[in-house]
């Protein structure tokens, strides 16, 4: 089922079903970070291998007070937030396997900039979120081309279209600075750093 309905979306989600969600760099599908079970429904769907851990989606910069963090995300953040800029930290915050990486446990944390999106993160918390693809191919880029890969599979799919249609960069603030793990459309570090 594709729409604007939220509260289908958290539905789904509630149900440990994975969830269609609307990105600006690509069209994700994501679940409840804490359920075991639809984790392993997100990696089985899309045929991933389980040493690439998933990344979490968040509402906002203030959001990271929630969350037990023990590397700082500077402040600069914020000025590239909702934005395709995920960061990646270490964390006391304790995830499924497939959620993040274990010993130390690290995390990648990213705002989305899409209104419905963050509406759906706002009402319902972080979902672990990865790119609508089978491991390998080409991503969705909106709601209709992520339901031709994977049809009924997915619980509920919120409608929307990417911007940038390239994953986001990867930056690595466990490093003093920050290191680029991949590059995306966001260009780091900021010229006037």
């Amino acid at each position: 089922m594709q729409g604007d309905n939220i509260s289908q979306a958290i539905d789904a989600i509630n149900k440990n079903e994975v969830v269609g969600i609307p990105t600006e760099t690509v069209y994700g599908i994501g679940v409840n970070p804490n359920s075991k079970e639809a984790v392993e429904k997100l990696f089985e769907l899309k045929e991933r291998d389980d040493s690439k851990p998933i990344s979490l989606l968040i509402p906002s910069y203030t959001y990271l007070q929630q969350l037990d963090l023990v590397t700082q995300v500077p402040e600069i953040v914020d000025l590239y937030w909702p934005g395709p800029l995920t960061a990646v930290v270490e964390t006391n915050e304790e995830y499924v396997d497939g959620v993040g990486t274990k010993n130390p446990n690290t995390i990648g944390l990213r705002v989305p900039d899409n209104e419905l999106t963050i509406q759906l993160l706002n009402e319902i918390g972080p979902l672990a979120v990865t790119s609508a693809n089978t491991s390998g191919d080409e991503e969705a880029k909106n709601d209709s081309e992520a339901y031709e890969i994977f049809k009924d599979n997915i619980g509920y799919y919120l409608e929307g279209s990417s911007i940038h249609g390239d994953g986001s960069t990867v930056v690595d603030f466990r490093v003093t600075g920050g290191e680029i793990l991949r590059q995306g459309p966001l260009k780091w570090p900021p010229s006037y750093c």
